[in-house]
């Protein structure tokens, strides 16, 4: 039998040495580890991490972040983390998020299989080195412009962010959602992880990293307006944040995206993403 252990400052070695072997799908619990570490005071990024430990060496963990989700890299022992981390954070579960086959095991060992949701998906993962990344010619040829954002344009992107999280993960349009994508993209501005598309002068397509780490990056959040579609931009916008990316040393992006967008899939693999073989889940709770 394992031996369990709530994680604390100081494990993160054996933590990250853990990890990195299922690199294409920590990535959440990989960039939450860097930027907030191991303690757990509720703060954006931080949670309660719960280990299995066999001869000294991690080899699976569940983690209950500041958001209520319950992210998982449990090969083995899945249902012991997975409940010891719920029950030490005290928090409510948001959702759940880790390779498609443990999330369908923790919603089942949490009793949320049949808890409505508003996002419930097993996502084809894919992956690109950078060095092959494809350059679409509208930026090859400066046509449009990749860039930071400007701290005037932050309201407009607040309100992409809200299309975005009700047109892709299933949200409602209440009260809470703008404050909530406002944070959002404050701490975006703040740690220079998201890129706005510029044609004649007019904000076009949007993306960002929803996790990053000195050697690899993971995609998300990216949007065009709908009456934008079709030009080509998200390719642009999404390789643009790349090569940025690439020029400070990154090497591999990763992204998921679901098997019905198939529009999604064509601009990823337009510029040189290709799938891993290995699915991503994404469960999304109503409420």
């Amino acid at each position: 039998m394992p031996t369990l252990k709530t994680l604390q400052p100081g494990d993160e070695p054996l933590l990250e040495a853990f990890l990195w072997q299922h690199a294409d799908t920590s990535m959440f619990l990989r960039s939450n580890c860097r930027a907030a570490g191991l303690l757990d005071e509720g703060a954006r990024f931080q949670g309660t991490y719960v280990a299995a430990y066999i001869n000294e060496a991690i080899v699976a963990v569940a983690a209950h972040f500041w958001n209520g989700m319950v992210i998982v890299q449990a090969p083995v022992h899945l249902a012991e983390v997975v409940q010891a981390a719920v029950t030490q954070s005290g928090r409510a579960i948001a959702g759940i998020s880790g390779p498609a086959a443990q999330v369908e095991a923790t919603k089942s060992v949490l009793g949320l299989s049949n808890r409505p949701t508003q996002l419930d998906e097993s996502e084809i993962l894919f992956s690109l080195t950078l060095a092959d990344l494809q350059i679409p010619p509208a930026l090859g040829a400066k046509q449009v412009q990749c860039r930071f954002p400007h701290s005037d344009e932050l309201e407009l992107l607040c309100e992409w962010c809200a299309a975005y999280n009700i047109e892709a993960l299933g949200q409602k349009e209440t009260s809470s959602l703008q404050p909530a994508c406002r944070q959002i993209i404050e701490a975006r501005q703040a740690t220079s992880v998201h890129w706005v598309l510029v044609a004649e002068n007019t904000l076009v397509s949007y993306s960002a990293f929803n996790a990053a780490l000195p050697d690899i990056v993971q995609i998300g959040g990216v949007w065009t307006p709908p009456a934008l579609r079709g030009k080509g931009y998200a390719k642009c916008v999404v390789a643009g944040s790349l090569l940025e990316a690439r020029s400070h040393g990154v090497k591999r992006a990763i992204l998921f995206t679901s098997d019905d967008k198939q529009a999604a899939q064509a601009v990823y693999r337009g510029i040189g993403f290709v799938p891993t073989g290995e699915k991503y889940g994404l469960v999304l709770f109503e409420g």
